[in-house]
Parts: C-alpha cells; structure tokens; sequence
C-alpha cells in the first residue's frame, strides 16, 4: 500500500504492505476480527477470575499470569492495527475510510481501558501480597515492573462507575477535541508567494520556510502564518479548553496532586528530579541567550525576531537532497555502530518512511512502532536542511530504539518520554560531533554547529517555556474556560521568561499553542519536559561513550532493550548517573555551553 507521488511530491512515501495490503483487505479484516475475540475472551477471564470484582484472593498470582499472558496477545494485535490506520491518517487526513475506522477502533478498545482499570483495581485490592504475585512464576517475574506500578497506580483511580463512564466520554470530548485540532491544523492552506509566482500551499509547508536564506521570504512567511493561525484560532481556543478542562476534571477526581502529577509518573521520574533538572534549565537561560544574541550580530541585529531562529548564518550553510541526506547519516551512524548504520539502511531500503511536506500530511515529524511486525515507520516534513537531515537522524534513533526492544513483550516495550528519547539525542549528537570532525573551515564548523544549537535551545529554552504555558493554562483553566487572546498572552509571557531580551518583544510567536500537537494529547499532559530529560541525559551518555568507546555500545543497546522495565533513576544508576542531583544535569550544560563557547568565537 504505497501512495503514488505526485509532482508536488517526490520525496519517499512508505509502503504500509508488510503491515497489511489495506484497509479492506482479507488480512485486516482477519485481525479486526481477531482482536474482537481477544477482547470478549479478556471480558470473560475478567469475570471468571474475580478480576472484575476487585477483590482480594487466595491466589492472585495465578491470575496475574493468566491476565499478563492474555493482555500482551491483545496489546501485540492493538498496536499493529492502530498503528496502521493512524499512518494512514497522519500521511493523508483526508481519508474519510481512515478516520472513520480509527474513531470505530476507538469505541471499540472502550472496554479494553475499562478492563485494564478493572485489572489495577484489583491489583491495588491484592497489593498486600505484591511480592508473592510478582515471584509466582515466570511471566510474572519478567513483568514485575509492569506490576508493582500497577499496584501503585491503583492509589488513583475512581469507583469502577465513575472510570467507566470517563472512559466512554473521553472518545467523545478531550479525544475529539485533539482530533479537531489535528485536522485544522493538518489542511489549513494559505496563499504564499515566491519569486513571483503565488501557490496555495498547506500552513506545515510554510512553518519550512523558517529555513530560508532571505529574510524577506522568513518574514513574509512568518506573517503569512499568524494569519492563518489568527484565522483558525476560536475553534483551536475551544479544542484546547476542552482538552484541558478534561483531563483536569478526571485528575482531580482521581486524587492527583496536581495536572503535572501523572505526567511525572508517566515520566518515572520523581518531582526531585524534575525539580533538579529545570533548576538547571533555568540556570541555562544565559548561556543560550549568549549564543542568540552571536546569531542576532552574525545576521546585522540586536534582538532576533521569531522568523531569525532558524535563519541559516553560514555562506557555507548545507543542502541536502534527501539520497545525499541518507548518505550522510549512514556514514555517521557508521562511526559508532555499524548495527544503527544497517538499521538505517534496513528503514530506506524497506520504504519504512515518509519524507515531504504535502497537503493534508500532518506537520512535524514522528516515528511509529508497528509492534507486530517488529518494524517502524517515520513521518517527516524534510525540506534539504541540516536541521531537517538532523531529524531524519533523531526519528532514526527512535526506530532503533523499537528495533532494541524486539525481543520484548508489549507491556515490556511501554517507554516513558523521558527515555525514549535517549536514542534519539544519541544519534543526533553522533551527526553533530562526526561532521565537526570533518570540517575543513570555520564557516563550515559554524554550518554544522548552528542546527545543533537551534535543536539544543528548542528542546532546553523553548521546551521550558511550553511547559511554563502549559501550567499556566491548567491552572487557569480549573477557574473558567480561557479566550485565544489568553491563550496568546499566557504564550508570549512564557517565551519572554525563558528568551528575554534576545528575542524582540514585538515578534514573538505567539500561536506556538494553536500547532504543537503535544498540547492536545488528552492521554499525556506535559508532553514537553521530557524532551530536556532525553537530551541532558542523551548528552551525558554520549560523554559516558567517548570515555569507554566500543565497549560502551552493548551497554547502551542494553539499556534500550530494557527503558521498559525499570524507572529513569534506576536505569541511570547502571552508568552511575543521580538524575536526582543537580550535578548530573549541569555536566550534560557543560558539554553544551562548550559548542555555545565555540560558536560565538566563530
């Protein structure tokens, strides 16, 4: 099932075919219909086992084992299904036939969620015999992780009515609301012109401007896209209210501390840690306003403008064709381990990916694991620069990740955010440091430094902003429903915390609430300091390799393997890293204010 490009395509489209030949094929239909079975043979065990009662047993390791058994079945047919119908949604939102199927699927997993709560109830009402549930045989003993933080889930959950009924509203409002907002954003096209000729082209293909050498096609892009936002902002403004306002209901009345409490138990960090590392973000802030202000002056300015922050600086500034971009990453790749270098090749040569902008394609970038298959595929906007050739490396990172895990079972592979971006970080550092290597003149050095710094300063400067914003909006929104205007305010007053005065008050971006899909995620509010988890600890790691080379690679896959299986602090604790101190996180700063140091000198 490849989609044929068109000529205002010609990049790579992904072949879904291996998954399955499409959405009315025999083999769909089979597993469709499978994965209904599975879930009246899990209602049945459920109430056969005393599950569905939730209360405490004689043997409960036993029906641990059997649930265990039956939910990784399940979940494998889950995950390969969604994740079909979710491609081919992503890559062209106009499909009705998609859409349809993945919001039927939808109402269908209704009774999974309820079931899995069931499970966690249970598990919180057995909790006291814990140890011997967890050693009761060998299923058990490799999912005792998966257990134990069920258990201690379990602390917070409504009555079975109550998650009963939350369950079949959310497909009906926060899911539907981010649904909303996805298709918005997904087809919202704007008339925009370049050396004289006007074309009518998606708002996700105007974002790739920001790379442009002129600054009079970056600014006229820039304004360009406010428009376009400001024309979409009241049905984006009520799909965030509704978003929020629900997940903020639902936490409440589950007991949670606040809205950031089940983003760090999702995290498995501890508010310690968290606390720890956005003191060292914060103490970041002057050291990548340094490095903003060296761009402002290399471009002829003060204060960058929002359309300046990904402004090429180099004469020697590199395009890249998409085969060249390949090229380069699996000589990169190459140079720390030649498995990620074939993993690579496997992904091109397999058609795992999808590479242009296009109308009806959703923006940003993504990989997707396709569990069944042990396969990946990945979403990307590539417009030939080295930030784009960079992404391509970091969503590569996370195929490499699934490719660790393999061997895993689902409820093995389920991956916080904090970690799953480790591979990720380690492949782009991996580009970075190997093409600094080769460079032959300062121009070329500031060219290969430059996206990286853009990178590091999104993911430390703007990430804390985005997670500044979206406190305050949780906060504001348990009091009343919040106007786009506020919305904009709340945004801008974030980006003027963490930029300061290297950003010009008059050119913020003040939208960044209305495309960024992570603020519509009902299921993981937060969707933003992780990031900065995964490039701190990232960057710690890649200073780990260069002191133990090769022999640090099989450690690492290891650690990959296992991001499943174990909290951030107990997994950091096998290369002897306390993410709960503040040390840790101000070494990984070191190693980033050194390409800062280096960059304003150039």
């Amino acid at each position: 099932m490849t989609t044929p490009a068109t000529q205002e395509d010609t990049y790579p489209r992904w072949n879904l075919d291996s998954i399955f030949p499409g959405l009315d094929s025999p083999e769909f239909n089979a597993a469709y219909e499978e994965l209904q079975q599975q879930i009246e043979e899990l209602q049945a065990y459920a109430t056969e086992s005393g599950i569905s009662a939730g209360a405490a047993q004689d043997d409960p390791g036993a029906v641990a084992s059997g649930w265990i058994e039956r939910i990784n079945a399940m979940q494998r047919n889950i995950l390969t299904l969604r994740a079909f119908i979710f491609l081919i949604t992503a890559a062209d939102t106009y499909n009705t036939a998609a859409q349809k199927k993945l919001s039927e699927m939808v109402q269908m997993l209704i009774p999974v969620h309820q079931l899995e709560t069931q499970f966690t109830n249970w598990l919180g009402a057995n909790a006291e015999q814990i140890d011997e549930i967890t050693d009761h045989d060998e299923v058990t003993r490799q999912h005792a992780f998966y257990l134990n933080e069920t258990a201690e889930e379990s602390q917070y959950l409504m009555s079975p009515e109550e998650e009963n009924l939350a369950s079949e509203l959310f497909p009906a409002g926060p899911i539907a609301w981010g649904k909303l907002q996805g298709n918005i954003v997904s087809q919202l096209k704007v008339d925009f012109t370049e050396n004289g000729e006007t074309q009518n082209i998606p708002v996700t293909a105007l974002i790739n401007y920001r790379n442009h050498a002129n600054e009079d096609v970056r600014r006229r892009a820039y304004e360009a896209e406010m428009a376009a936002w400001q024309s979409v902002e009241v049905p984006l403004a009520a799909a965030l209210n509704g978003v929020k306002g629900g997940v903020s209901v639902v936490d409440r009345r589950r007991g949670r501390e606040d809205n950031l409490h089940s983003a760090i138990r999702a995290a498995r960090m501890d508010r310690g840690s968290l606390k720890a590392m956005l003191s060292a973000m914060q103490d970041s802030f002057p050291m990548f306003q340094d490095y903003f202000k060296a761009k402002a002056k290399r471009l002829g300015k003060e204060q960058l403008a929002w359309w300046d922050f990904f402004a090429p600086v180099s004469e020697n500034e590199r395009t890249y064709t998409y085969p060249k971009a390949q090229d380069f990453i699996i000589e990169q790749f190459n140079t720390f381990s030649p498995e990620l270098a074939g993993y690579a090749q496997m992904a091109f040569d397999n058609e795992w990916l999808d590479v242009g902008p296009r109308d009806g394609k959703r923006a940003g970038a993504f990989c997707m694991p396709v569990t069944g298959r042990n396969e990946s595929r990945i979403l990307l906007n590539f417009n030939g620069s080295l930030d784009s050739v960079f992404t391509l490396a970091h969503e590569l990172g996370h195929g490499f990740h699934n490719y660790c895990q393999a061997g895993k079972t689902p409820l093995q592979r389920v991956n916080p955010m904090t970690l799953a971006e480790t591979a990720s970080i380690m492949c782009e550092t991996i580009m970075t440091n190997a093409a600094l290597e080769q460079t032959s003149s300062p121009d070329e050095e500031l060219a290969i430094l430059e996206p990286r710094l853009v990178g590091d300063s999104q993911v430390i400067v703007d990430i804390y902003s985005r997670y500044l914003f979206e406190k305050e909006v949780f906060e504001r929104r348990a009091q009343s429903e919040l106007s786009a205007e506020e919305f904009n305010e709340i945004m801008e007053d974030a980006q003027t915390q963490c930029y300061g005065d290297a950003l010009d008050p008059n050119y913020r971006h003040k939208y960044m609430w209305t495309w960024k899909p992570h603020y519509y995620q009902s299921g993981l509010s937060f969707y933003n300091f992780p990031y900065a988890f995964g490039l701190l600890f990232g960057t710690g790691l890649y200073a780990i390799y260069q002191e133990r080379g090769s022999d640090f690679v099989d450690d690492y896959k290891e650690l990959l393997a296992s991001t499943g299986a174990a909290d951030a602090a107990t997994l950091a604790n096998r290369f002897e890293i306390d993410i709960q101190g503040k040390d840790f996180w101000e070494k990984s700063f070191k190693i980033i204010s050194e390409r800062v140091e280096q960059y304003v000198e150039l």
